[in-house]
């Protein structure tokens, strides 16, 4: 063997540092071992900077002796975090055990080489002490994303590829910076963001390569992919699944999306037999109920084994204290593995680096054409010295490009969002005693932070942490149940409502989102960091989060829907630029108001020495300032109503734009109908007027903000009393253009002097007694259809009840049937049942409105029906009934089986059997909110962070503010909205709960502000408005 010594130009010369025999993995502070005498042997390694090094090993050297080589020939104190892996005879890659002789692991020594990587990723980059390890940390953050292993939308990669280019070559220039792009593969996909990438690099300028390191693990660490290594497994019905093993246990995941987490504070056993990997866990006491045991199928018991492996080490490595014991070796028998974790746990590194000064000295980054800094963080000074070149043992791999390319090409589904990791951390620190809770890791971004992740986590134990424009995410974890390496177990199993990759999910079930069962401390991070407390800055932070929507639905047609067009001639130019004149000018004023409005934020919520002065603990100033230059826009807003006319009369005369815009809203950015977004710019106007009503009530009139407050409010209503007219009417077009997608069989349901009033079911009493309808009521008619089974989910026409001359009595006794009454018309008489007297009661107040309307109407009475009289009353006595069995009894199952309108309102009605007025739309309009909350299960421990959008009576779930379409959607129509009660054991504060039949999810909000407003807003969904507004219906229409 070589030994240090011997050559001392060699021992760290490549990273450009003086001679050190660095820190043994198993004795810290000591030499490595001695090695036993015998042969020598050269072993290959490959480092993280893809150069290659040989190492001289005894024949009967344990693995350990090869990797404290490697620490030492680094000078890497923390070297506990890495791992040497490499390819076996069979083809899998699997780690070198340190306690084992390294030949018998490797039985080709000359034909192998071991890769120096990362092996245990910690939750917060900011315990890596060394510069050095965050430099290494970056180089396989850089060999992940190379290689598409660490899976993230295109605006965190390429943010974190313009930091990486920073650190090898420096400030921005446009040449150079181009040129370095088109030598250098960063990304499989990487031209196609090019641009974004240079975006970025401008916004670094000054940064060091220490600091772009600390920005690249602030971003990687927070992504769902982060440090996962995918093992593929089946469930028991065979599903493709993977699993990995994190710092807080192992997850499941389903392609790249993970849909489920086990903690390892209630996994009491890992084992694997043969095929099978299983994970037994604790018995919930609260539930009464026994050990459960999961399995999983994988490949062969060579995979089992290897994954069980690891999970034993990442527990050790994570949970314990120190390196677990030997097993005293049995008499007689064997049973179970030998196996155990070598080396040192996480708080061991943490201690040792702690308690010693190890003595800090520059180094060497291969790809960097400037000059590094010695052991600094982004908040330290930094010095900068010459340093040697590289050693000239270092062997470079042949005709490797500066970045190397490995493994193959992964497909992003571009769910995991920058500022927004709902994968759990773990906050070691904090592990003292079982049992155990570690809080939330809460930063603030250093240095750059314009152009770093502007999301922050939500506190619930704290008021105003929900969303802060500015600061870095805090990221929810787990440390629950007993440190001792025993106490281990599950917080979460598959939850109700996923569904096989690629299927759509029911409106009835709960969104593909597993709980992950994290428990937060409150306490330590309401000591971590104060926020405001007044309700104003709440106002404003409502006003935050729901204009990052706002730009999000306007890119749905400035960005994605033009661009759809752009490529298409379906529609003619005269279309194309009118939607562009309209909704660009739009888009980019709201860009910069929403600048405005997080920097406002994050200065309200002292990250800056503003707050000190008072001067910006105020909202309405901003508001004032833009929505005067809002009002210059006026003539672009008048215009959108033309927009909506002008592309319904393109859709009905080319069947080609039809079906572009149909498999449009085919797609998952596209989360409401088409139309809805075009009118969105109209429905902002009145959540602005909604927020600054509230401002001003709040507001004392001897306040600094409330002249600004009023003044803003005056201009405001002033704009949407102007546009009220256009809005109304575009709102009551929009329905019925919706309406004619979801029902066949009707002619000419768009036509002027129409109004859309109700839709919803009731049950129709005939021959064979009451059968399920979905009724329409509009101004002139009543129809009624049944859901078909084609394969657009259509609702087909069984009648039309003209309502001029109808009358209308209630006739519970007369037929026995509950909550019953007829409606007698000029042709036909029909009987209806509705499903409890409040709906009753809802319908026979529209339908004597709408026959005073129909009286009152000038208009000709206009036959809906394509087919004749006859032909209706054949299709409702004959063909309509023999479906009703066996098509409502598959109506009623589970929505996933249906196409692209199966989660419509009409299809949630249908469904939930209820029934929604246009004054019910025209209330979700107004009452619309985003932000963050804690979701729960019903019998889940922990709570799970979402971002969530409450808009056309559904939550839409989403990881983050940024991501550019829901994970999952909630219908609520039909849900109930209360408080948990004391049985229920949720001893949390600002806890609201959804039921519906055996459906119960929690959610927790961060103030009493927020609580009510989720309240208020959701009890507009999921409790008719008919009965609460004073005023007639009649001034609606």
């Amino acid at each position: 063997m070589v030994e240090p010594a011997d050559r001392p130009s060699a021992a760290g010369q490549r990273l450009g540092a003086p001679e050190s025999f660095g820190v043994s993995t198993l004795e810290p502070g000591l030499r490595p071992p001695a090695q036993p005498p015998g042969k020598q042997v050269s072993i290959r390694v490959q480092m993280l900077d893809d150069t290659q090094e040989v190492f001289q090993i005894s024949q009967r050297s344990p693995g350990k002796v090869l990797f404290d080589l490697v620490c030492v020939h680094l000078n890497l104190v923390e070297g506990d975090y890495f791992g040497l892996e490499y390819q076996d005879q069979r083809k899998m890659t699997v780690w070198l055990d340190l306690l084992k002789p390294t030949l018998k692991q490797i039985r080709r020594p000359k034909n192998t080489i071991l890769r120096f990587v990362v092996k245990f990723f910690p939750p917060d980059h900011t315990q890596l002490t060394e510069e050095l390890t965050q430099y290494l940390f970056a180089l396989q953050i850089k060999r992940d994303l190379a290689c598409g292993r660490l899976i993230c939308n295109d605006t965190s990669a390429a943010l974190m590829v313009s930091h990486i280019i920073q650190s090898e070559i420096g400030d921005f220039d446009e040449t150079q910076s181009w040129q370095h792009l088109l030598h250098n593969k960063y990304l499989p996909d990487q031209d196609a963001i090019r641009d974004k990438i240079t975006d970025c690099h401008r916004k670094h300028v000054g940064q060091t390569p220490a600091e772009s390191d600390y920005q690249l693990l602030e971003i990687a660490r927070r992504l769902e992919m982060y440090g996962v290594r995918l093992h593929p497994a089946k469930d028991r019905e065979g599903t493709k699944l993977s699993l990995s093993v994190a710092h807080t246990g192992v997850l499941v995941f389903q392609g790249y999306t993970k849909i489920n987490a086990f903690n390892w504070s209630k996994i009491r056993k890992l084992s694997f037999k043969r095929k099978r990997f299983l994970i037994k866990l604790r018995a919930d006491p609260s539930q009464n109920a026994h050990h459960d045991t999961l399995e999983f199928a994988m490949a062969s018991r060579d995979c089992c084994k290897i994954f069980w492996k690891i999970c034993v080490e990442y527990h050790a490595f994570f949970r314990l204290f120190e390196e677990p014991k030997p097993k005293p070796k049995p008499i007689l028998f064997t049973r179970g593995s030998s196996f155990r974790f070598s080396g040192r746990t996480q708080k061991q590194i943490i201690d040792y680096v702690k308690d010693s000064e190890v003595k800090k000295v520059p180094f060497e980054r291969k790809h960097s054409k400037i000059l590094s800094s010695s052991s600094m963080t982004p908040q330290s000074s930094s010095f900068r010295s010459q340093v040697p070149k590289e050693s000239a043992t270092s062997v470079p791999l042949a005709d490797q490009p500066d970045s190397a390319r490995l493994g193959h090409q992964a497909e992003s589904n571009g769910s995991e969002e920058l500022a927004a990791a709902i994968s759990p951390t773990n906050g070691f620190h904090d592990i003292q005693a079982a049992p155990v809770s570690d809080p939330i890791q809460s930063r603030q971004n250093h240095h750059g932070t314009g152009s770093a992740p502007d999301q922050q986590f939500l506190n619930p134990g704290s008021p105003g942490s929900e969303d802060s424009p500015l600061g870095s995410p805090s990221v929810v974890v787990n440390g629950n149940g007993s440190v001792n390496g025993q106490g281990m177990g599950v917080t979460a199993v598959l939850g109700p409502g996923q569904s096989p990759e690629g299927r759509q999910l029911s409106p009835l079930t709960s969104p593909l989102l597993t709980d992950a069962g994290y428990v937060r401390n409150e306490d330590e991070d309401e000591a971590r960091r104060k926020f405001p407390t007044d309700k104003a800055y709440f106002i404003a932070k409502e006003l935050l989060t729901t204009e990052r929507t706002y730009l999000k639905d306007l890119q749905v047609i400035t960005e994605s829907f033009q661009g759809v067009l752009g490529k298409d001639e379906a529609f003619p130019d005269s279309v194309n630029n009118l939607i562009s004149a309209s909704y660009d000018p739009v888009y980019k004023f709201h860009q910069g108001f929403l600048k405005e409005v997080e920097q406002r934020l994050a200065q309200w919520e002292g990250r800056s020495n503003a707050h000190i002065k008072g001067d910006y603990q105020r909202i309405g100033d901003v508001l004032l300032k833009n929505i005067q230059g809002l009002r210059q826009l006026t003539m672009h807003l008048q215009k959108h109503s033309e927009c909506l006319v002008e592309l319904e009369r393109a859709c009905r005369s080319s069947r080609k734009a039809e079906a572009l815009c149909r498999e449009f809203e085919q797609q998952r950015v596209c989360y409401l109908p088409l139309n809805i977004f075009l009118l969105r710019p109209l429905h902002r106007l009145l959540h602005y007027k909604l927020i600054l009503e509230r401002l001003c009530k709040h507001y004392p009139p001897t306040h600094d903000d409330f002249r600004d407050s009023r003044a803003a409010l005056a201009d405001i209503s002033e704009m949407v009393l102007q546009l009220q007219g256009t809005m109304m009417k575009m709102e009551n077009f929009q329905k019925l253009l919706e309406l004619k997608k979801d029902v066949t069989g009707v002619d000419n349901l768009a036509i002027p002097g129409r109004e859309f009033i109700r839709l919803g079911c009731l049950s129709k009493l005939s021959g064979k007694g009451l059968q399920q309808r979905m009724f329409f009521l509009f101004s002139d008619s009543l129809l009624y259809t049944s859901r078909g089974m084609t394969p657009s989910n259509q609702f087909k026409v069984h009648g039309q009840l003209p309502l001029y001359g109808m009358t209308i009595r209630e006739s519970e006794e007369e037929w026995g049937v509950p909550h019953s009454f007829t409606l007698f018309g000029q042709r036909q008489s029909v009987v209806v049942a509705a499903s409890c007297a409040s709906e009753m009661e809802r319908w026979v107040e529209d339908i004597r409105m709408a026959i005073d309307l129909a009286e009152q109407s000038s208009s000709p009475q206009t036959d809906l029906l394509s087919t004749s009289p006859s032909d209706n009353k054949l299709l409702e006595d004959g063909g309509a009934e023999q479906e009703s069995e066996e098509e409502l009894g598959g109506s009623r199952s589970s929505l996933e089986r249906q196409g692209h309108r199966g989660n419509t309102t009409v299809h949630v009605c249908w469904h939930r059997n209820t029934s929604v007025s246009m004054v019910d739309f025209s209330v979700a309009v107004e009452n619309q909110l985003s932000g963050n909350l804690l979701r729960k299960f019903k019998n889940s421990n922990g709570w799970q962070k979402l971002w969530v959008v409450f808009t056309n009576f559904s939550l839409f779930f989403y990881k983050s503010h940024q991501d550019d379409y829901p994970l999952a959607s909630l219908p609520l129509l039909g849900y109930s909205v209360t408080v948990p009660s004391e049985s229920e054991n949720i001893h949390k504060d600002y806890v609201f709960k959804l039921h519906f039949k055996s459906h119960v999810y929690y959610f927790r909000s961060e103030s009493e502000y927020t609580f009510e407003r989720w309240m208020e807003v959701i009890r507009s969904a999921t409790c008719s408005a008919s009965r609460s507004l004073p005023s007639t219906r009649k001034d609606l229409y």
